[in-house]
């Protein structure tokens, strides 16, 4: 019989083996956008770039938003593994689900009203608009399996089974950029063509996870019964967490969007610049990501076990290796970096513009890395009401700090202030640390 992974030791290699498979399962998620823009900028007409590229922007935002499905599904999986309740687990999987469906069938219905405010907010000549809301109102439908798949890669994950959920996400990716590439250069389609692939994939990758996890659920030879899944105590638990979570999420989102709207208010040069940067950072982020999701899975399987021991080695191991990953993405940012901008961007001011600024880049995974760190290990413990209340005491500080600097400095007051902001989170999670190992061991 394999052994639980909650009594299992630690080692470099357990980490290893639940990082490297996120990381790479990572990678793959910008490169739908890199080739969704590909095959639809093979149409003659600039337009059609514009519309996916909004269309996808407020798709990143609505989705994203939605992201405390994934990790709060992450860390009561791997709480029940650790304490070895196999009802539990299969009943955080339904909770997580219903959840899942309720939400997106909401979003659903409410898709005519987020469609209005999202694309008034974004602007855009009328072609744009006209090709991003056709894209817009297929891609929407995938709402309720997008989250779903939220639900599915957070339940492995949880249980340390990273390799199972990267066949998921890699399966979703690649389903969406074939059948993309096919409706566009194949069938002739255009917007409509590239929202009805990602809501295929969606769809797909749904029908792959629960073909898994119902695999899953027949090795583990426990059914929870209907009151176990919707106990109130449990449930609560739940929505309280996915609350928190959002919140958190909400406030992170807003305070890259704030970065962005005031690089747009500098000129455009500027914001093309911080945009190049901001797609350095987005690729380090996805890779470092990969170790948060193993200290999510490792934390919560030894505090649902109650080992106080394992805990602190678990948040050793994986936070050395996002150290080391982290200063690898800065190294290469810094000394790549102006190869990086000329093959991003021909207009010779966007490239000079980015090399002013790309130290500040260079500085941002390694700062980064520390916050990510904080988050996978508090969504383990599951002590959610601190990670919201820690991204707020942040998000402040960021403001604060951005009010004082973009006067005085310019973009580098605003770089410097998204640096304090990471700092200000690594620096506040730290600060709870010790009551959160005392309330997980009490």
């Amino acid at each position: 019989m394999k052994a639980s992974p909650a009594i299992l030791p630690i080692t470099h290699r357990s980490v290893l083996t639940v990082a490297v498979p996120i990381m790479l399962s990572n990678v793959t998620e910008p490169l739908i956008g890199v080739v969704n823009t590909a095959v639809i900028g093979q149409l003659p007409e600039a337009y059609y770039i514009g519309a996916i590229s909004i269309g996808a922007l407020i798709f990143s935002f609505l989705f994203w938003g939605f992201g405390f499905l994934r990790l709060s599904t992450s860390g009561m999986t791997a709480q029940a593994v650790g304490a070895g309740d196999n009802r539990e687990l299969t009943a955080v999987f339904w909770r997580a689900i219903a959840i899942a469906i309720a939400v997106g069938v909401v979003l659903v219905l409410a898709s005519p009203i987020i469609e209005k405010v999202s694309f008034d907010l974004m602007g855009g000549s009328a072609e744009i608009r006209a090709q991003g809301e056709i894209y817009f109102r297929h891609r929407i439908l995938s709402a309720p399996f997008a989250l779903m798949n939220f639900v599915i890669l957070g339940w492995f994950i949880g249980q340390g089974r990273a390799k199972t959920a990267f066949v998921v996400q890699v399966f979703l990716n690649l389903v969406n950029m074939g059948l993309g590439a096919f409706f566009v250069l194949s069938l002739g389609m255009k917007a409509d063509g590239v929202g009805l692939s990602a809501l295929l994939a969606e769809f797909s990758a749904v029908l792959l996870g629960c073909l898994l996890v119902w695999h899953s659920f027949r090795k583990l030879h426990a059914t929870a019964t209907w009151s176990q899944i919707w106990n109130r105590d449990k449930l609560m638990r739940t929505l309280n967490a996915n609350g928190d979570i959002m919140i958190r999420t909400l406030c992170l989102v807003f305070a890259f969007a704030w970065f962005v709207a005031r690089g747009a208010r500098a000129s455009d040069v500027i914001i093309a610049a911080n945009a190049v940067l901001l797609n350095f950072f987005e690729v380090a982020a996805y890779l470092i990501d990969g170790f948060a999701y193993a200290s999510e899975a490792l934390v919560g399987q030894t505090v649902g076990a109650k080992n106080r021991e394992r805990f602190r080695q678990a948040i050793r191991l994986t936070t050395i290796w996002s150290l080391i990953v982290g200063a690898v993405c800065g190294v290469m940012i810094w000394f790549a970096g102006p190869w990086f901008i000329d093959l991003m961007t021909i207009n010779p001011e966007v490239r000079e513009a980015a090399r002013q600024y790309l130290l500040w880049a260079g500085l941002t995974p390694f700062l980064g890395c520390i916050c990510f760190q904080f988050d996978g290990i508090f969504t383990g413990a599951m002590a959610t009401r601190d990670m919201r209340n820690m991204m707020i005491v942040s998000l402040l500080i960021y403001l604060a700090s951005w009010w004082i600097l973009e006067s005085a400095l310019g973009n580098h007051g605003l770089w410097a202030a998204l640096c304090i902001f990471f700092i200000a989170r690594g620096v506040t999670f730290a600060w709870r640390m010790p009551a959160l190992e005392r309330r997980a061991f009490a």
